[in-house]
């Protein structure tokens, strides 16, 4: 278990990610900044992960804000080109 979030985890550490049009305007809506999602991953808690989802494998990240805030992000694993993408982000207790 846990083999595709360090996937993920490697990838975003070594700058191969992409951030997608729906995780930015989510971002966005939430008030998070790029950088927080990119460095919350590395101390995040795998909250699952589905590697024969379709089109891209995915898992899902308890992350934390500088506050103690905990959000939800979902990071896609980009098979062809080897990248990460952040596909969204949301709160536990907000809509």
């Amino acid at each position: 278990m846990a083999q595709l979030f360090n996937q993920i985890r490697n990838l975003v550490a070594t700058g191969r990610y992409v951030i997608g049009v729906h995780a930015l305007k989510r971002l966005e809506n939430r008030g998070i900044m790029e950088w927080q999602v990119v460095a919350g991953v590395e101390d995040g808690k795998l909250i699952v992960e589905r590697p024969k989802d379709k089109p891209n494998p995915v898992v899902e990240v308890r992350e934390m804000l500088p506050d103690g805030t905990e959000y939800k992000a979902v990071w896609a694993h980009l098979l062809p080109t080897d990248i990460a993408k952040l596909v969204t982000v949301h709160f536990f207790d907000r809509e």
